[in-house]
This record gives C-alpha cells, sequence and structure tokens, in this order.
C-alpha cells in the first residue's frame, strides 16, 4: 500500500464548489480497484488548506493503473479546476501505524 498526499488552497469564494465536486470525484475513487481508501479534510486552524489521503494499492496501481482508466477520467473532469491550487502531491510508504480500539 502506498498513500498520496495532496494539498490544496482555496479561497474562501470557491470552497463549496470545491468539497461537492469533490464528493463527485470520490465516486470515481471509490469505483476504482486501486484505491482502498481515501478521505478529504479541512484545516481548522487556516480554512484555506485542505489534505486529500488517498491509500492505493501500489504507486504503479494508482499512476499506470487509475491514471489510464475510464474512472480516471470521470475523477479528473471533477477536479481539474483545482489543479492549479495544488500546493503539494507526493506519494508515502506507510512506515509505522496503529489505532486506539474504542473502550
Amino acid at each position: 500500500m502506498i498513500v498520496e498526499y495532496t494539498r490544496y488552497k482555496i479561497d474562501e469564494q470557491r470552497r463549496g464548489t470545491f468539497e461537492k465536486d469533490y464528493k463527485k470525484a470520490g465516486e470515481s475513487l471509490k469505483a476504482s480497484g486501486h484505491c482502498l481508501a481515501y478521505e478529504l479534510s479541512h484545516c481548522t486552524e487556516d480554512p484555506a488548506y485542505y489534505v486529500l489521503r488517498i491509500e492505493w494499492d501500489s504507486e504503479e496501481g494508482h499512476l499506470k493503473g487509475f491514471r489510464t482508466s475510464a474512472e480516471f477520467k470521470s475523477f479528473f473532469a471533477s477536479v481539474q479546476p483545482y489543479v492549479k491550487h495544488i500546493e503539494e502531491m507526493r506519494h508515502y510508504q506507510v512506515f509505522s501505524a496503529d489505532r486506539k480500539k474504542d473502550g
């Protein structure tokens, strides 16, 4: 598994549209066999920032599988207006992780 982080800076006037368009883009991610999970987070300290976190089966699955698929075409159609607002997009190998269990 590989994790992709994409950080966006979105001005206040476009935030509602950005969130709506990413809900639509999420349908394409859910439909992809290469996407294991995703989340879009909004910064509480500086509302201009969003981080998209996507878990991919592999970097190759993302770059060669998803990006050449029909799902990518519909995903990109939804997010294309925001590509110029990307401040960083990187892939990371998970080194260590843990999650507390409830009660």
